[in-house]
Order: C-alpha cells, then sequence, then structure tokens
C-alpha cells in the first residue's frame, strides 16, 4: 500500500476500501461512460475528514473523483486512471430544520427524497423533485444544478441554495452556510461550487430553502394537435394561474404511445391517440377555488381549440398515472439499447423547427435513427432519446443532433451536467472567451488538477 494511502488509513474515521473490497457500486455511475476501478474508496464522516484527504492529495498529487448518490447520467462519476474515489455515502443527516427562517441544514450526503420526506413531516415542502430522488444526494444535485419538474416555479437548484461549505483541492474549507435570502456582501462563494460538478471544491454541507406545503394540488393530462398550440396553452394558463402553475410536462407522441404501449401497468386515459400531450399542474392555498379556476381555464382552452381533449385527476390516483407515464423514461432500458440520451435547451420560440432540423438530419444520415421526446418545455428542456440499435450509431448521433443545438444558439447541458461524456460538445453552447474563462477558475483553485479532472473541462 502506498504511503498516502497508508496515511489515509490511519487519519480517517471510516476503512479505506481496496482491492476486491470495492464493489461495483464505486466503479460507474448511470451513465453509458466506461467502468473505472478506482485505487481505493476513501468514505469520510465529516467536512475535517474531507479537508485531511485534501491536503493528503495535494501533498502527494493524487488525483480524486467525488461519488454521491452515483445516479448522474454524464459519467462524471466513474473512476478514470489512478483515481481516489471519496464518497460521500457516510455524510448524511439533517443537522437542523429552522421553521421561523425556512431552511433546513443537511450533509451533501442526504438522499433528495429524505429532505423531502423531512420537509414534508414539519409542514413544508422542498421542491425540487426527479426521478432519481431515492438514490441521488443533494451534493450531487448541488454539483451539477439539477432541474427537475418544479423549475418553472421554484427554479434551479441554485435557486434552492442559501449557504454551503466546500472543500478545496488544498484542504482548505470555505464554510458560507448563510440562512438569509438577502445577503450581498461582496462575492457570493457558493456560486463557485453550484453546477460546477466537484471540479472547484466539494461540497459536504449546505443550508436550503424549504416553503410552505401547498394545500391545494389539481393535475390534468392533455392533447394538442401541434406544437403552437403547445405554445398558446402555456401563455394561458401561465397567465390564468398567476404563478401557480408548477408543472408543464410536453410528450410527443412517439415517447407517449411507446410508454403507453409498452411498460406494463401504464395506461393512456384518453381514448383516442394524439400528437402532442400536456401534463399541466396547479398548486395553491384553496382546492375548491384551485380546481373552478383550473378547470374553468381548460374549458376556454378546449372551447379556444387549443386543447382536443382532456382528464382532470380525480384522484391522487389519477394524478400518480399521469406522472407514470411521463416518468415511464426510467423503463426505457428494458426495451431499447444503445440509445444517445439528449438532456437540451432551446430557445420555445424555435423548438418546433429545431426537432424538425434534427429529425430530417438524422434520417438523411443515420435512416434507421428513431427518436422519442418529451420534455418541461416551459424552462425550454427538451429530452431526446434517439437509437438505431447499432451502437456504432452513437457517436455520430450525438455529433449530429449536437451540432445542431449549436446552430441553435441551444445548450447541450440543461439540466444533467457535462461531466464526461458532453466535454467535447461544450464548444457548441460556449464561446472560446467563456471556456478560458473557466480554465482560469479551474487552474486558480485547482492548480494541480486534483478534483474531477477531466470532467467540464479538459483538465
Amino acid at each position: 500500500m502506498s504511503q498516502l494511502l497508508q496515511q489515509l488509513q490511519t487519519r480517517l474515521s471510516s476503512p479505506l476500501l481496496t482491492g476486491t473490497d470495492i464493489s461495483a457500486r464505486y466503479q460507474h455511475d448511470w451513465s453509458s461512460e466506461p467502468v473505472g476501478m478506482p485505487i481505493a474508496v476513501a468514505r469520510p464522516g465529516t467536512t475535517e475528514e474531507v479537508s485531511v484527504i485534501m491536503k493528503l492529495c495535494s501533498q502527494f498529487g493524487q488525483q480524486v473523483v467525488v461519488q454521491g448518490g452515483l445516479s448522474g447520467l454524464c459519467g462524471g462519476g466513474n473512476p478514470r486512471g489512478q483515481e481516489l474515489a471519496i464518497s460521500m455515502e457516510r455524510m448524511s443527516g439533517i443537522e437542523e430544520i429552522d421553521s421561523a427562517s425556512m431552511t433546513m441544514t443537511v450533509k451533501a450526503g442526504t438522499p433528495l427524497q429524505v429532505i423531502q420526506e423531512a420537509a414534508a413531516a414539519q409542514g413544508f415542502v422542498f421542491p425540487l423533485d426527479l426521478g432519481a430522488r431515492g438514490t441521488c444526494n443533494i451534493g450531487g444535485n448541488i454539483s451539477t444544478n439539477a432541474g427537475g419538474n418544479q423549475v418553472l416555479r421554484f427554479g434551479m437548484t441554485r435557486n434552492l441554495v442559501l449557504g454551503l461549505e466546500a472543500v478545496l483541492a488544498d484542504g482548505t474549507v470555505i464554510s458560507s452556510m448563510n440562512k438569509m435570502l438577502k445577503n450581498n456582501a461582496a462575492y457570493d462563494l457558493k456560486q463557485l461550487f453550484i453546477g460546477t460538478e466537484g471540479t472547484l471544491g466539494i461540497v459536504t454541507r449546505t443550508v436550503l430553502r424549504l416553503f410552505p406545503k401547498a394545500l391545494s394540488r389539481c393535475s390534468a393530462l392533455l392533447a394538442v394537435t401541434e406544437f403552437p398550440k403547445i405554445i398558446e396553452l402555456l401563455h394561458k394558463v401561465t397567465r390564468d394561474f398567476s404563478g401557480s402553475l408548477s408543472a408543464f410536462e410536453v410528450m410527443w407522441h412517439s415517447y407517449y404511445h411507446f410508454i403507453t404501449d409498452n411498460v406494463k401497468g401504464i395506461i393512456s386515459p384518453l381514448g383516442e391517440r394524439h400528437p402532442l400531450y400536456v401534463l399541466v399542474e396547479l398548486e395553491g392555498g384553496d382546492q375548491e377555488r384551485d380546481q373552478l379556476l383550473f378547470e374553468n381555464c381548460l374549458g376556454d382552452a378546449i372551447e379556444q381549440g387549443i386543447v382536443t381533449d382532456a382528464v382532470v385527476a380525480s384522484s391522487q390516483r389519477e394524478r400518480e398515472g399521469f406522472w407514470k407515464i411521463r416518468d415511464g423514461v426510467a423503463e426505457i432500458g428494458q426495451f431499447i439499447r444503445n440509445t444517445a440520451n439528449f438532456d437540451i435547451s432551446v430557445p420555445i420560440s424555435v423548438m418546433h423547427e429545431f426537432l424538425d432540423s434534427i429529425e430530417s438530419e438524422l434520417v438523411a444520415k443515420v435512416p434507421a435513427a428513431k427518436m422519442l421526446v418529451f420534455g418541461h418545455i416551459a424552462d425550454s428542456n427538451l429530452h431526446i432519446i434517439c437509437y438505431t440499435g447499432r451502437r456504432e450509431d452513437i457517436k455520430t448521433m450525438y455529433g449530429i443532433v449536437y451540432s445542431i443545438v449549436g446552430r441553435f444558439h441551444g445548450s447541450v447541458s440543461a439540466e444533467h451536467g457535462i461531466g464526461v461524456q458532453k466535454l467535447n460538445y461544450l464548444h457548441y453552447s460556449r464561446s472560446p472567451a467563456e471556456l478560458a474563462l473557466m480554465q482560469t477558475l479551474k487552474e486558480a483553485l485547482d492548480p494541480q488538477g486534483l478534483l474531477n479532472s477531466g470532467r467540464v473541462l479538459p483538465k
């Protein structure tokens, strides 16, 4: 065992995992990127232990990969080369819920669902929500600036973090555990660690915003004939619901029918097939009043020819049935292999033209390619699954779609991050000057390139 590993063994409260003790869990995330074996797995229990690890790694020039719930989709958590893995799994727990300030202080390894349930038990809601809620950790959510299903109303993870604590590459602890919504005392240092995917520092603790729990929720699944009417509908419900719109999920027929035709237990509540489907939700403070507003708005939309068919949920079970269709993407892997998965964003005004361009260019260059399309839309986010069944077509499909994203001035990553997978495509969304500034920040905070090297930026 190397001198570094020997020192880590003696200074950490939990033994290092080495050799055959390193299970497959620590070798890959949920992406299709190559699996890797770390030289060892360190499992710190405190910020101080993370600091010790990085001080020693800085001394020995040892590169590390930081691992949370390993639910990432871009290969950011996969070990590469001779990296030491730092798993945050032992740094889990809720330290405080401050009801007066409506904040929660938690450790970075705390699963998102644990945070949601703790907030609900106190009459609050932590609105970040995504399909991996039971597996992903809040530190990973922060490091990728995760989006999810309620960005439209509450914003990205960045909007939900008031303060945090992080460890730099040399072991320095930066503690900005702010609880206040307004704090303009010079640089807002927490922003260095939100969305930077562990390349500038390791988040260890955080202060999160909580919100009063909604007293009402109204949900409907709607059918629409063409994309311009999707925009009309979005404008109408945004105006009529006066800031209470919490979800606006659009599913193209390709995705919707694939899920309802193939996934066991998922059935379309609409009798006929349609080109587009929208799952819309309103949250408020009075169920009877809000339900009347909701149904009147949707009734107007039908009369105006914006919506062609609608089913309004009359129970929690029906609402969950709507969401099972939307979240059915998690089941696709059992039916389709060798997919190119896209998490992109483009301005809503060009979204229809953008999808037409992708379809035509894919057909021209990869004739067997098929597309499944869905997305949050109101926040400009589209998810696209392209496949032919042939692994050798994946790289070509990535190249085609990302180049079109660049032409339409979109983003190659709306909410999943860059990791390893999108590194070579980042130039489609960031200018040379922006990339140079990012590299300057990286070199200033991590001159040896120890933290998640080769993710987001080349080194």
